[in-house]
């Protein structure tokens, strides 16, 4: 699944890890501010941000591309010199491509937040009896016109992205369809063999990368988002049950998240191995259909009959679990839409905090919970890519000379599935 992509997976995967932390790290606590020393200073402190496109050609961003590209550079060279992998440009480079417009993304996400600021703030003075008429429709306009650039950058990035993205997971998927082909004599016998390298290793691909991609993007928006959202606690006098407190809104947010979290991965505990059985019932099913085409013996009714019963039988168990998972899973994602709001009701009633403010608020809040609530919001993926691991897990065992995984000899006894 990993070895015919990448470089010596697991030492690529924990190398990779390690550099981004240590990266990260040499980012935040010397490179950030040395970008002056080559004429690409950050601005002063209390400068306003800068809320169009030019933001992203801004020296300060400028910089931080010459770093991401160095730290990738040396990273690259130093695996194309220890294992010079066929597809080294799509596993390595791509990657590292795919998180570079991750960081993008985030940026934007950051950049809308700054807007919502500035101005939200400027319609609240123009909506201010005390204040009406002082605010030109022109600087409305320009507001617009400096949101409406970032945006139609995104659209472009992500337009492109997707379909970079599209790429990247089909040569994924045929580097283990090559590697599964040449092999294939060791991986004929398993039970839906040519289901699995057929579908189950472009859904491998595509569920990884997505899941991989969530995960890098959560954490880059906690990177980004979290130092925001502790800044603007210091706005908020109090929140509801816990009062007055520092860094209110991140406790708040990362105790409901890690809350969500919890409560779904309990409930949720055996979908992935009910999806599963459901694949390989679904397969033991259409494998013998397709035996039935060619061989008047095969495909009887009643053999047809004790497999579709199989068939229903693992689908009304997986309904289900699904029903007291998702009652679960909506009941706390549509509180968690009302949550910034029942934070906010104290300040919002004290008139302590600015529409402006508010708007921030909520933006970060919502930008930070979404991060946290990964597993929440991605744990279908999860649970899909899981019975998919576990499905190819067969052809990994069967390679290397080892005992089928139990799942897979569970359900084959003296030819009988059970």
């Amino acid at each position: 699944m990993f070895v015919s992509f990448f470089p010596s997976p697991r030492l690529f995967f924990s190398s990779a890890i390690l550099w981004s932390l240590v990266a990260v790290l040499i980012w935040f606590f010397l490179a950030r501010d040395a970008g002056g020393l080559i004429g690409l200073p950050n601005p002063p402190a209390d400068a306003p941000p800068i809320l169009g496109v030019t933001r992203f050609v801004s020296p300060p961003f400028l910089w931080f591309y010459l770093f991401f590209g160095s730290a990738v550079a040396l990273f690259a060279t130093v695996w194309r010199v220890l294992d010079p992998h066929p597809y080294f440009r799509w596993s390595v480079l791509g990657s590292a491509l795919i998180i570079f417009v991750l960081y993008f993304m985030v940026e934007v996400s950051v950049t809308i937040n700054d807007w919502y600021g500035s101005y939200f703030d400027l319609i609240q003075k123009a909506l201010d009896p005390s204040t009406k008429g002082t605010v030109p429709a022109a600087d409305l306009y320009v507001g617009l016109a400096e949101i409406t650039s970032v945006l139609l950058l995104y659209i472009i990035v992500a337009v492109l992205n997707a379909f970079f993205t599209s790429h990247y997971v089909f040569r994924w998927r045929t580097a283990m369809n090559d590697h599964y082909a040449e092999n294939w004599s060791l991986l004929r016998g398993i039970e839906g063999a040519a289901q699995r390298v057929q579908e189950d290793t472009m859904r491998f691909a595509r569920t990884f990368e997505d899941l991989g991609t969530s995960l890098v993007s959560a954490i880059m928006t906690l990177i980004a988002f979290l130092p925001i959202l502790a800044a603007l606690s210091s706005k908020i006098p109090a929140i509801p049950i816990l009062g007055s407190m520092p860094y209110s809104l991140v406790i708040v947010s990362l105790v409901w998240s890690l809350f969500g979290t919890g409560i779904l991965a309990i409930v949720g505990i055996k979908l992935p191995g009910l999806e599963f059985r459901n694949q390989r019932v679904e397969a033991a099913y259409r494998k013998e259909l397709v035996y039935g085409e060619d061989d008047p013996a095969r495909a009887t009714p009643r053999t047809l009959r004790e497999l579709f019963d199989a068939v229903r039988q693992n689908y009304f168990r997986l309904y289900f679990n699904y029903l007291y998972f998702n009652v679960v899973r909506y009941a706390y994602l549509q509180a968690d839409l009302m949550l910034p709001f029942f934070v906010l009701i104290p300040s919002i009633a004290a008139g302590a905090i600015t529409f402006g403010i508010f708007q921030q608020v909520r933006a970060s809040f919502g930008e930070v919970r979404d991060a946290m609530q990964y597993l929440v919001k991605s744990w279908p993926d999860i649970v899909e890519f899981m019975s998919i691991y576990k499905r190819l897990r067969a052809f990994e065992a069967a390679l290397h000379g080892e005992t089928l995984p139990d799942i897979d000899r569970k359900f084959i006894e003296d030819g009988q599935l059970v």
